[in-house]
């Protein structure tokens, strides 16, 4: 008989093997050895996400430490004109006006105005207190890095969709392109420059349903400039394509509304409502000459189309571009039309839409035919750069001029009202202006946009001259510059400058067609 023999007190239970079912191919594989585990062995750490190793990071950024160094080089090349003058276009004059104002205590809306939003007096309000308000060479520069980050968002935008070589030469194209038009257009630090940043996070943004984010920047772009909006359309239409939650579209609502509320309770709430959307009907609706219209409508659709005469075939044969960039272009179109007047830096609003386009249509050719487009583009490019290098500013030297003669016949602090479409005069002369309306026209609906507009008094932006009247009433200006030079907006066109002509100056002189005329009791 065969003892018994209990197992031992600290041995192991044997584990219980379920037997593998046959294989019809061969023989059973022989059943792995099971080890339980240790007594003291610890219970599993919960689970956390693994933080991405430092070679992984580094692998993602080395595309873009490889592409930054290139296309900071073309953004600098292509910006280069910029740093020539002391101003390229009246937009300068006027925002450098504007933020002297600001930085010396006024109110946006009160003490001085425009039918635009904040955001641009504010940047260079913040440049002037940095580095003081002799120079726009620190807004030039911010100029510079505007363009060199919506290029770096272009890239990414056709990165993600087409692979890297496309994202190359999406943002290499954006600011190849970005100087296909007048360089007073297109080499001021103004509007459309710092615009485009904001309209390309929007749709960046939305395209990675980051919808609070592509809310906040698509109030950037509307507080750059009021056609900046038109974004809407696309990243509405990414929602849309993603399901249309109602979430996202809160969160993109509140994104965007939310910074445009703060904005108008930072300045004066009505005022913001009135000279950024309410108070600009009279600029916005047609009136003027069609033929002057429709010419410089043609000219710089012709200047940008010659910007891009390398990309314009493979551009036609790409075929059906995707929905929202072809809405995104037709958005950009609408704000070039908006309000009739064509000026050649609303055409920069197509420039991104273009330049992701563009690379579309290049990766779908041969390698040499793309070279030889990027080629020609860059060439192209160069000659507009050239252009804003050598080309004489004759509006600058007049203002400059004019500026020397205020200065001798002021002195400074002393208010001077300046009767012109140019009011870099203000900030070129170093004198304060004596109304808080910087060009004739808001109070004459006088446009460079247009010609042969409905111009004078009652057509004014509603209230303007009654305003006008206390102004200069209260604190008349030491020194009245009548820099209309025969224009319909010219003093003797309207009754209430002529009166104050009449009964309280007298002539001191002209500069390049300019009338001076200084206080009777001086």
């Amino acid at each position: 008989m065969r003892d018994q023999h209990p197992p031992a007190a600290d041995a192991p239970a044997a584990p219980t093997l379920t037997p593998e079912r046959p294989s019809r191919t061969g023989p059973p594989a022989a059943a792995p050895a099971l080890l339980p585990p240790p007594r003291s062995a610890p219970a599993p750490a919960p689970h956390r996400p693994v933080p991405a190793a430092p070679a992984s990071r580094a692998r993602a950024l080395a595309p873009w430490l490889r592409l930054l160094p290139g296309l900071a080089l073309v953004a600098c090349a292509t910006r280069l004109p910029s740093f020539r003058l002391p101003l390229w276009n009246p937009d300068e004059g006027f925002l450098a006006t504007q933020a002297r104002l600001l930085a010396e205590g006024g109110a946006l809306y009160l003490d001085v105005v425009d039918r635009k939003p904040p955001l641009m007096p504010w940047l260079y309000e913040g440049a002037f207190t940095l580095w003081g308000d002799t120079s726009l060479t620190p807004v030039r520069v911010a100029a510079v890095l505007a363009q060199l980050a919506t290029a770096l968002l272009v890239a990414s935008l056709a990165r993600r969709r087409w692979g890297s070589a496309a994202g190359r030469t999406a943002g290499l194209l954006h600011l190849l392109l970005s100087v296909g038009l007048n360089p007073e257009d297109t080499q001021a630090a103004a509007f459309a420059v710092f615009l485009l940043p904001a309209t390309v996070a929007a749709l960046w943004c939305a395209d990675r349903r980051h919808w609070a984010t592509a809310g906040a920047a698509l109030a950037a772009a509307f507080l750059v400039k009021q056609t900046g909006a038109v974004v809407l359309l696309p990243v509405l239409l990414l929602w849309w394509r993603g399901g249309g939650g109602g979430r996202d579209l809160a969160r993109l609502a509140l994104g965007g509304a939310l910074p445009v509320l703060a904005t108008a309770l930072a300045t004066d709430p009505a005022g913001f409502l009135f000279w950024t959307v309410t108070g600009s009907g009279s600029y916005a609706s047609f009136s003027g000459s069609v033929p002057h219209v429709l010419a410089r409508a043609l000219v710089n659709a012709a200047l940008l189309a010659a910007a891009s005469a390398a990309l314009l075939v493979p551009l036609a044969r790409a075929g059906r571009a995707p929905a929202d960039l072809r809405l995104w272009l037709g958005g950009s179109a609408l704000a070039v039309v908006t309000g009739l007047h064509f000026f050649g830096h609303y055409y920069l609003q197509l420039v991104p839409p273009l330049a992701l386009l563009a690379a579309r249509a290049l990766h779908r050719r041969p390698a040499a035919a793309r070279a030889g487009a990027l080629r020609a583009t860059a060439g192209l490019a160069a000659l507009f750069v050239l252009w804003g290098l050598l080309a004489p500013r004759p509006d600058t030297d007049h203002a400059v001029r004019l500026a020397h003669a205020v200065r001798a016949r002021t002195a400074p602090g002393e208010r001077v009202l300046v009767w012109s479409m140019h009011p870099e005069t203000y900030w070129l002369a170093g004198r304060p202006p004596a109304s808080r309306y910087l060009t004739a026209g808001l109070l004459t609906n006088h446009s460079g946009g247009r010609s042969g507009a409905r111009t004078g008094e009652p057509y004014a932006v509603p209230g303007t001259w009654h305003v006008f009247r206390a102004e200069t009433a209260a604190d008349p200006p030491h020194l009245l510059v009548d820099d209309s030079r025969g224009g319909d907006w010219a003093p003797r066109h309207l009754p209430t400058l002529r009166t104050l002509l009449a009964e309280r100056y007298r002539p001191a002189g002209t500069v390049d067609g300019a009338r001076l005329y200084v206080l009777r009791d001086r």
